[in-house]
């Protein structure tokens, strides 16, 4: 049984902690311990193709119902596809953006059901370093830039410095939205009282958890953990420590995250309504300071990750392959590496158990991985000066 690193843990973490590891003993022998994987295999049969250079700190890309595409720049800007390139387009009346460490301008989708003027969705950091939270604005694209800008939501608690924001937005087949939110941050980050990454088993905040939102941000039905005490009504999920990437199989209805964990142990999870998947109290990683195990592998009542990968690729973005260049490659996720710098693709069977992994050297950080309505698979580089790149057969 791994060792349970309580420098870190709140007396009632601490409680809870040595609780459920004295349960989890008991359903070791049903839950099954998930076995990391260090580097994937090379994948054969492809070749980059680059689409476009120069765009400042990208972030997330969407498509319009005409088939261009947005952009974001971390730094505060939306960029439109114009031709082969993409011109900065303006965004008027953004709240207060906090654009230090890993906050600024992320996520963006654009309402699937929008044929014109479409509402555009973007995820971001506001506040100062003293009082930060992550938010969803919502505007509408008119042509030439997205305007009548107005936030939906906003995380409940604030907190301070620049980590663990989350956050990508993944929009379902009934209209409704998933939104991820991080922990809030490494030890000895606090938010309120707690230590933040204690938050992600608090359900009464935001942080740690996906969010199931309506079009307008409010929750969907009385959530999914009513009757809980204290449940914020927007959770779908807790327990989670840093989610950067969603994606839909939309055949069989599955939603996988990819998620960061400290030292090695990021994970692919198969996202349910109400589950609790273990953060900080059931992981595979181990604690940046102490290099000692965060919690237990297996703890009782807690969801196991599908993948796990150590060391850490530093997923971010994430994609469902359904395009017909590559049909050995249907079924399959594509996660990109930050740290890694390449894109790692996991094929499941029918049932979603995964069956192979593979690994496409791409020699820079790869911040999002998206599937065009094309069937092409579109890659950012997270650099100052970053590129979109094309998986294309070779």
């Amino acid at each position: 049984m791994s060792v349970i690193d309580t420098r870190f843990l709140s007396k009632k973490m601490v409680r809870t902690a040595v609780l459920t590891a004295v349960a989890g003993v008991a359903v070791n022998a049903m839950a099954q311990e998930v076995t990391p994987v260090d580097q994937p295999p090379a994948a054969k049969g492809w070749q980059l193709d680059t689409v476009a250079t120069g765009l400042p700190q990208p972030w997330g890309l969407a498509w319009l119902p005409d088939g261009r595409m947005l952009i974001t720049g971390k730094k505060g800007t939306l960029h439109l596809q114009d031709g082969k390139g993409f011109k900065e387009i303006p965004v008027p009346g953004l709240p207060q953006l906090f654009a230090s460490g890993q906050g600024g301008l992320l996520d963006i989708a654009v309402h699937p059901a929008d044929k014109t003027n479409p509402r555009v969705y973007m995820t971001m950091a506001s506040g100062s370093d003293d009082d930060n939270r992550t938010v969803l604005v919502q505007g509408v694209f008119d042509g030439k830039q997205v305007s009548g800008i107005k936030t939906l939501f906003s995380v409940k608690q604030g907190k301070s410095g620049g980590q663990h924001f989350g956050s990508r937005l993944l929009f379902l087949a009934d209209g409704t939205m998933l939104m991820s939110i991080g922990d809030g941050g490494n030890p000895p980050q606090r938010v309120g009282t707690m230590l933040a990454r204690e938050q992600a088993q608090n359900l009464a905040t935001h942080q740690g958890k996906i969010l199931h939102l309506t079009a307008e941000g409010k929750p969907v039905g009385k959530g999914a953990l009513a009757g809980k005490p204290n449940a914020q009504p927007e959770i779908y999920s807790y327990g989670h420590r840093n989610v950067q990437g969603l994606a839909l199989d939309a055949k069989s209805g599955r939603v996988y995250a990819s998620e960061h964990g400290a030292r090695g142990g990021d994970e692919i999870n198969v996202v349910e309504a109400g589950k609790n998947y273990g953060w900080p109290l059931q992981s595979y990683t181990l604690d940046y300071t102490t290099r000692e195990p965060v919690g237990q592998k297996v703890v009782a009542g807690m969801t196991q990750p599908v993948v796990v990968w150590t060391p850490s690729p530093g997923p971010s973005g994430l994609a469902f392959y359904t395009g017909k260049a590559f049909p050995q490659w249907q079924g399959s996720l594509f996660s990109g590496g930050l740290a890694s710098k390449d894109v790692r693709r996991v094929q499941f069977d029918a049932a979603g158990k995964v069956t192979a992994q593979d690994s496409f050297d791409i020699g820079k950080r790869v911040r999002d991985v998206r599937q065009g309505p094309d069937g092409e698979l579109y890659l950012l580089t997270d650099e100052a000066s970053g590129s979109l790149l094309r998986i294309v057969p070779k």
